[in-house]
């Protein structure tokens, strides 16, 4: 047991959590340090994720209101937020309960309606007949008359030089006026420290970039591109940066040298032979694994090209080099999954294969955790349950984690210190990632793509159908059923909501179970672990014909007989998380097709999103139109806790400069003595204030 370490004691190795810099603690105090906010504002910011400081100044505005300062009303300004002084001149209210107007004149006596829907009270006391005053609003036709809707402004003359003409526009929360945020973005600027500058200078006067305070003054004040630009390199660089260091703290570190002699792997019969790809792939990791330095090597695959095969071939490599193997799967359903198909593999072979999630309990925990604690267990397989404090090994060499998008890079480090010395990892994603993105979420790994797949793999024929044919699709599914089939149909809701059109699955169970009774199986998100894979289980054996599920079933998910998906709201989901879906079927020898109904009244983004479905099965292809229609947050279809999260930098930004910011990075690590350096203790501030401060803790434990 002397091997047999918890999380986190690896004498070699140990993560500490850095301490930010006093001078960036103005930025990261609680947003209630601002004047003005109680309980009441503070929970419309916390809904906008503005919970400090920092956040505050980084919420940039989305869009700018120029004002017109005019001296007289004219038609033509009809459509435009015009400034100008009226004097009031009436008031009327038609019924009682109707809109209130005040009737003003401009200085030649052009009339001007101001209306206000509530409250006449407030409205005639900022606005008594005869008082001149100054306002501002959007200016519009109404039948024959001019009118402002709720001006904007209401100001004594005196105070028009007080208003600005240009004014930022942000993205609020019920309960925050624009003019409350601006005021907040402004206490949030006068906090901003003087930092040292952390580009590097031929760059920075390259790019005729303003320094970091002058850009963030400039990016609250002003549409100025140069500005914001700065910004979102300043963040793609820290990001570039971290990664970096993570990279190079592990290239310093001493691994294990595995060096399978294929005693286990000869003695596998596998299904087909390994495409060229997959060669490919193996061929690189048995390299990594080979060296004294741990392997970080991500794994990408299409839907359905093979890449647990390749997982199983490293996970024998460390078996027979005397270590023991890991798998991590991000949910149970996929967890139990690999188990089954890894246990059929390897039926015959001398490796013991044993599972653990969450659900495991008392005796049967137990005993798996001393079975893996003295060796007897070659390979565990299972959810975040594997890395928990209480899980030992007695020799980890290597561990995989699937659906590398839901773990971030903090997770990858926490799961590389189960072991004394560092294991050799391996991530996999399913979801072909584009290179821009490649570059600035798995920066610190070597990449190996399977761009083939396996002999029998056929193109998913898709169509895309009105929801209104609903009707029909039942119809076809009737004959499906008849024929001995099964089919996926797939909603977003797991009950009704008020607030969307989009069908639950819990009611489109019901409607199908009236027409085809106990063949209607159910699986999503808030059923309990067994329900779920009595539900799938069920599925799998041919007992139910037709899953209706969430997208829990997105990822992984393997039932060769069924032949059909039904994707419902189409046109709400993202092209990445569509194309997982309609990797559910295909994966036998049978013809299969994917149906995505769709609403009626489309954006041009869902439409080129769904003929691009009709038109390719090709993932990476997909996933490069998908970043560039909806953006790097959101690449999953959702957003996934694991991934870089990027607030000032747009998706055309991070494609215009991850390259330049990761060989900046990379002159600062190589050329300028890392964070060490004048430029690098500005970095490190850099890393702290874009919290990726992660990899400075890295550091001081490496």
């Amino acid at each position: 047991m002397k091997d047999a370490r918890p999380l986190g004691s690896a004498p070699r190795f140990r993560y500490q959590k850095p301490m930010r810099p006093d001078i960036l603690n103005p930025l990261f105090a609680e947003v209630e340090v601002l004047k003005g906010i109680g309980p009441a504002l503070a929970r419309p910011l916390k809904r906008l994720g503005l919970a400090r400081v920092v956040d505050v100044l980084f919420h940039l505005p989305g869009g700018w209101i120029d004002r017109k300062r005019v001296d007289v009303i004219d038609v033509a300004d009809a459509g435009q937020v015009v400034t100008l002084l009226v004097t009031p001149v009436d008031y009327r209210q038609a019924g009682g309960r109707g809109p209130f107007r005040v009737h003003a004149t401009d200085r030649e006596g052009n009339y001007l309606t101001l209306t206000y829907f509530h409250n006449p009270g407030w409205a005639k006391k900022q606005l008594p007949l005869g008082e001149p005053k100054i306002v501002s609003g959007k200016m519009e036709s109404y039948g024959q008359e001019l009118q402002i809707v709720h001006p904007d402004y209401v100001l004594e003359p005196k105070e028009a030089l007080d208003l600005p003409e240009r004014e930022p526009v942000y993205a609020l929360s019920e309960g925050l006026t624009n003019r409350r945020m601006g005021d907040l973005a402004g206490q949030a600027l006068a906090r901003v420290p003087a930092l040292a500058e952390w580009i590097e200078p031929s760059l920075l006067a390259r790019r005729q970039w303003p320094g970091w305070q002058e850009s963030l003054e400039a990016a609250h004040r002003n549409p100025d591109a140069a500005a914001r630009e700065r910004l979102a390199y300043d963040e793609v660089f820290a990001n570039q940066l971290a990664l970096m260091l993570v990279r190079a703290s592990s290239r310093r570190r001493r691994g294990l040298p595995l060096d399978g002699d294929g005693r286990l792997r000869n003695l596998l019969r596998l299904p087909y032979a390994p495409t060229g790809a997959q060669k490919r792939a193996m061929g690189e990791i048995e390299g990594d694994m080979r060296q004294p330095v741990p392997m970080l090597r991500l794994l990408q695959g299409d839907v359905g090209s093979g890449k647990t095969l390749v997982a199983l071939e490293a996970l024998l490599i460390a078996v027979e080099a005397g270590t023991q193997g890991a798998m991590l799967a991000p949910t149970e359903i996929l967890a139990r999954q690999h188990f089954e198909t890894l246990s059929r593999q390897l039926a015959g072979l001398p490796v013991t294969v044993a599972i653990l999630t969450g659900r495991e309990k008392g005796r049967a925990r137990e005993s798996t955790l001393m079975s893996l604690a003295d060796g007897s267990i070659d390979i565990l397989i299972g959810t975040h349950a594997i890395f928990q404090q209480a899980v030992t090994y007695k020799r980890l060499g290597l561990a995989v984690v699937d659906e590398q998008h839901r773990f971030g890079v903090a997770q990858r480090m926490l799961l590389t210190q189960k072991a004394e010395t560092p294991p050799h990892l391996l991530v996999m994603t399913a979801t072909p990632i584009p290179r821009t993105l490649t570059l600035t979420q798995y920066g610190e790994m070597d990449v190996s793509r399977l761009d083939e797949m396996p002999p029998g793999r056929q193109p998913v024929e898709t169509r895309v159908l009105s929801a209104e044919r609903l009707p029909e699709v039942v119809d076809g599914l009737a004959r499906h059923i008849a024929r001995g089939g099964q089919a996926y149909w797939v909603c977003p809701l797991v009950e009704e909501s008020e607030a969307s059109d989009q069908a639950a699955a819990e009611a489109r169970a019901r409607m199908l179970h009236q027409r085809f009774g106990p063949k209607v199986g159910l699986i999503h998100g808030r059923m309990k672990g067994p329900e779920k894979d009595e539900a799938m289980a069920a599925f799998q054996r041919g007992a139910v014909s037709v899953l209706v599920a969430t997208t829990v079933i997105e990822v992984g998910v393997d039932v060769p007989n069924a032949t059909l998906m039904i994707v419902e709201g189409a046109d709400r989901f993202g092209l990445a998380q569509l194309h997982q879906l309609r990797g559910r079927v295909g994966r036998g020898e049978a013809r299969s097709i994917c149906l995505l109904l769709r609403g009626d009244m489309l954006s041009e983004t869902a439409r080129a999103r769904l003929a691009l479905m009709r038109e390719t099965n090709d993932g990476f292809r997909i996933a490069e139109e998908d970043l560039r229609l909806r953006g790097a947050g959101e690449i999953l279809g959702t957003r996934q806790s694991g991934e870089a999260q990027f607030r000032l930098a747009s998706p055309e930004q991070i494609q215009d400069l991850a390259q330049t910011a990761s060989d900046d990075a990379r002159l600062l690590v190589d050329r300028d003595g890392g964070l060490e350096g004048p430029r690098g203790q500005a970095a490190r501030v850099l890393l702290y204030l874009f919290e990726r401060d992660a990899a400075v803790g890295l550091l001081r434990g490496g």
